[in-house]
């Protein structure tokens, strides 16, 4: 039986686990370098303050957005590239 005509058999159930496994992995993975790149961009190491002033607020606002669209962007480039090559599954 093929899966989504491809002429390959369907992804079994642990297959699809290790799948969705690998985007957790992925996407805590982005997470973390999304907090220490947007940190050590954003946030004044002296920590006068005990809360984030509004200019660090906005720079953590605007560097999270800038980091999931090229995260965005990356993903559906990969994911264009390998449906060419007629691979993977989709969900």
């Amino acid at each position: 039986m093929s899966f989504l005509g491809f002429g390959k058999a369907a992804p079994s159930s642990a297959e699809k686990i290790a799948a969705v496994e690998n985007e957790l992995k992925v996407v805590a993975e982005m997470h973390s370098r999304m907090v220490k790149i947007c940190t050590a961009k954003c946030l004044d190491v002296t920590y006068r303050e005990g809360e984030l002033s509004k200019g660090e607020g906005v720079c953590l606002d605007r560097c999270a957005a800038k980091f999931f669209e090229a995260h965005q962007k990356i993903s559906d480039q990969l994911q264009k590239e390998t449906q060419a090559r007629g691979g993977g599954f989709m969900s």
